[in-house]
């Protein structure tokens, strides 16, 4: 989803919309935010750590999933108005038209996800799950693995298996800006590598891959 879909990473800005809004005061752990980063580039830390201590942050650790409602709402909207390539939004609405079932796989948090996807008329997300105590508080730990890479491909065999889809029986168009989703574009029958960042592009090349880039449109306002 993230520079596919939309413009910018969501991550940070959800993060951040959350802060704002529900916890005004978390913003002052914002200077800590550098501490789990270089933690990640010396690979103490992978990326689900790094998301982990993020939300920590920024979230809590231990939130009522009540208190999420409005707040994503209103994020979702500020994505939509402000944050999506308009290229995509017209691909969804003429594939959907050739029948073809939309489904976003991602490494955000399906948190968040849902309603940025049902806005934009996906059928279905696959992305990473975090955790939920028996009192019904949203945590902050993934819960299996974060949906990236060699796990976004397996997420999305098992999606195919669950919902009765044999590999034989799809025609299969996979997007994305990033070499990690390198499995599942593979896998895919026909492959985009969609705003791609130079390592994508060089290997789109080499495998023929189709590539789009709709960097150099004008931004929504």
């Amino acid at each position: 989803m993230d520079k596919t879909v939309t413009r910018r990473a969501t991550y940070n800005g959800f993060l951040m919309h959350m802060a704002w809004y529900k916890s005004p005061w978390r913003l002052a752990l914002v200077p800590f935010l550098p501490l789990g980063l270089l933690l990640y580039a010396v690979k103490f830390w992978d990326r689900s750590q790094l998301k982990q201590f993020a939300q920590t942050l920024l979230v809590g650790r231990k939130v009522p999933r009540v208190q999420f409602a409005r707040h994503l709402e209103r994020h979702a909207d500020l994505v939509l108005g402000r944050n999506v390539y308009q290229e995509a939004k017209w691909r969804i609405d003429a594939e959907k038209a050739e029948g073809y079932r939309h489904v976003i796989a991602t490494a955000s948090y399906r948190l968040y996800v849902d309603a940025i996807a049902s806005r934009l008329g996906f059928d279905d997300v696959i992305a990473t799950e975090l955790a939920t105590s028996d009192s019904g508080h949203v945590l902050a730990r993934i819960d299996g693995h974060n949906c990236y890479d060699e796990a976004k491909l397996e997420r999305v065999k098992a999606w195919m298996a669950a919902e009765g889809l044999s590999r034989e029986q799809c025609q299969i168009r996979a997007y994305s800006d990033h070499v990690s989703d390198a499995p599942l574009l593979s896998f895919a029958d026909e492959a985009f590598a969609t705003n791609p960042h130079p390592p994508l592009e060089r290997l789109a090349r080499e495998k023929g891959w189709q590539i789009l880039d709709w960097r150099d449109g004008d931004p929504q306002t």
